[in-house]
């Protein structure tokens, strides 16, 4: 489940940068952060606390209630900088599984 909340976000991380409309970045936004609050519940069951607090942290980052206004080149920055970081982790987890 982890794995495909991951992909998911990884998708819609890397869609952003596209022009859509803003309906579109709303979704966007409520995904992300129960998609990444689920993350940071994982990540807190098997006590991997700093995968814990980064998840925390971009659930907060991209919650819709009270929006963080960092301009659109920002966000697109940040929308890679975080897609990036998923790969990685998917990849991460799968050669620790591997060994």
């Amino acid at each position: 489940m982890v794995r495909k909340i991951k992909i998911v976000l990884v998708i819609l991380m890397f869609l952003c940068l596209l022009d859509m409309p803003y309906g579109f970045y709303q979704f966007v936004r409520f995904v992300a952060l129960i998609g990444f609050a689920i993350l940071a519940y994982k990540a807190n069951e098997e006590n991997k606390n700093t995968e814990m607090t980064i998840y925390g942290g971009l659930a907060v980052l991209f919650q819709p209630f009270f929006k963080i206004a960092l301009g659109r080149e920002m966000w697109n920055i940040v929308d890679v900088i975080v897609g990036i970081g998923l790969i990685t982790s998917l990849f991460m987890n799968r050669t620790k599984s591997q060994r």
